[in-house]
């Protein structure tokens, strides 16, 4: 995709999650920690940000081609309320994304990139493999190349991360 030219940063590798809470699509609080056990992708964006919205579709095939062994979260950063982000998603017919949301910024402030789209693959046991920051066509040979040793190895298993 033209235009969607994300930096991979590999800095905070083997990080823990951060603690930050936010909403699940049902207005609950929720945290990253309540995911683990499969590897998972966070991906912060906002409804105004271009990039984010360029990227989305390929972020929604994404989580529909690994779905077995891959969890995606599209995380909000808008202070908006989920009856806005719920909406946007569904207009454009996004089938595996949901709408969470994060309008404190907790998790913008805990990837402290100050950019948005900014992605973060962690492993199955909550450890950072690695960021990208600004949009990314998630679709394609480079992403799945670099997702594929997380995405292989199994929950307790050493990976690239640890």
């Amino acid at each position: 995709m033209a235009g969607l030219s994300g930096t991979l940063d590999v800095s905070r590798r083997g990080e823990d999650m951060p603690d930050a809470r936010f909403f699940d699509p049902a207005g609950d609080e929720t945290e990253l920690a309540d995911f683990k056990g499969k590897p998972l992708l966070v991906n912060l964006w906002a409804m105004w940000c271009a990039p984010c919205v360029i990227e989305m579709p390929t972020l929604d095939a994404l989580a529909e081609r690994e779905k077995d062994r891959l969890q995606v979260l599209v995380v909000s950063e808008d202070t908006q309320k989920l009856e806005n982000v719920g909406p946007f998603l569904s207009e454009r017919k996004f089938r595996n994304l949901k709408p969470y949301l994060d309008p404190e910024n907790s998790l913008g402030f805990a990837f402290a990139t100050g950019v948005i789209p900014t992605t973060v693959l962690y492993d199955a046991n909550g450890k950072e493999v690695w960021r990208m920051v600004g949009g990314t066509d998630w679709n394609g040979a480079r992403v799945a190349a670099m997702m594929e040793d997380t995405l292989a190895t199994k929950k307790g298993a050493t990976s690239a991360a640890e």
